[in-house]
């Protein structure tokens, strides 16, 4: 099985993610086979695609230092990006690997992805649900969901950073922190230059992880080139979307309202929190529901459509309609379940004393 391998180099953080649609575009009208990217961005804060931004970076810091703000299409944190570190993923047909589960799928790729990065003399290891740790920190966060049946898998090597740079571009929840015993960021990440006194290449790097992939995944990777379609098309989506300001801060503040309910669980898959608006003489009917964290599901739009769910509901009938919604759609949820959805709807309703019905 042959997979195209590109390198776009270092680009604007919002062109990258933009490449990434463009990819997914192409793949899913044969355009282009499947492919192995690897990217670079200049000192960049990404959020994942149902963050809210003001919560998760520290806006006045990065415009003040010039760095990029911009929101990704994968689900999952906040997460800071510079020159030291290397980006890669994979877009392919669900048929490519016959494997059909995100769940074994992130398994199996951050497995092969372990596996190369092994071979540079780190001890990397895959950790549940889709991190890839040395010694228990993290080298590498990994992403991705389906779109149809095309498959995007994302993630990074930590090269080399200053892991100060990073806590100071993002707001990193303390709960985050504690389910990891952890005082602070920095002490989760290690890079290959601290663990191997030096920084190693980058393209050494990315051939440790081609052989990985191929070892592991039972794939051939070529070396290819970018299409001009390719660029066409990304160049078209940053400009008419993904590059706006309108994208990037889709979801900024939403509980700063004063008629807004906000709540949130938190477990071992993410933090999911729920904000609502409700209306009716006795508050009983939901009008607004707006859905953020960083979890992970696939595909893309399974939250859109659980929130267009929700709209007019009665909030007794909430509950219900959530398990209704995951029972009868057909979505994956990486790192979290519909309970989860359920119990941070109930914290939101807490302050009104109003229970979710089974």
């Amino acid at each position: 099985m042959r997979f195209r391998v590109i390198d776009t180099g270092l680009r604007d953080a919002r062109r990258q993610i933009a490449f990434d649609q463009a990819l997914i575009e192409a793949r899913q009208s044969g355009r282009i086979p499947d492919t192995i990217r690897f990217l670079r961005f200049p000192p960049s804060a990404l959020v994942g695609r149902h963050q809210a931004v003001s919560h998760e970076i520290r806006l006045e810091h990065c415009r003040t230092h010039g760095i990029g703000i911009a929101r990704r299409i994968t689900g999952g944190g906040a997460i800071y990006f510079d020159e030291g570190q290397l980006g890669w993923e994979l877009v392919f047909h669900r048929s490519t690997l016959g494997i059909s589960s995100l769940a074994d799928l992130t398994r199996e790729i951050c497995e092969a992805a372990a596996a190369g990065l092994s071979r540079l003399g780190v001890d990397a290891r895959y950790r549940p649900r889709n991190d890839i740790e040395v010694g228990g920190r993290k080298i590498s966060g990994t992403g991705g969901f389906f779109d149809g049946d095309t498959l995007f898998y994302q993630g990074t090597v930590l090269i080399d950073m200053n892991p100060a740079d990073m806590v100071a571009a993002l707001n990193v929840p303390a709960a985050k922190l504690a389910r990891r015993a952890l005082d602070s960021a920095a002490q989760r990440v290690v890079t290959l230059h601290e663990l191997l006194g030096a920084a190693p290449a980058m393209e050494v790097v990315q051939e440790a992880l081609l052989a990985g992939f191929a070892e592991r995944l039972g794939i051939s990777p070529v070396r290819g080139a970018i299409t001009a379609e390719e660029e066409t098309l990304a160049a078209r989506l940053h400009d008419e979307e993904i590059g706006t300001e309108d994208f990037v801060m889709e979801i900024d503040d939403p509980g700063a309202d004063a008629d807004v309910l906000s709540g949130s669980q938190t477990g071992a898959g993410g933090t999911i929190t729920v904000h609502l608006r409700l209306e009716g003489a006795r508050r009983e009917r939901i009008r607004e529901v707006l859905i953020t964290g960083d979890f992970f599901v696939t595909p893309p739009r399974t939250i859109f459509d659980l929130e267009a769910a929700l709209r007019n509901v009665a909030v007794v009938e909430a509950g219900a309609t959530i398990e209704r919604f995951f029972a009868q759609a057909k979505t994956g949820l990486l790192t979290v379940t519909p309970g989860d959805f359920r119990a941070a709807f109930e914290a939101a309703l807490q302050s009104e004393g109003t229970k979710l019905t089974l």
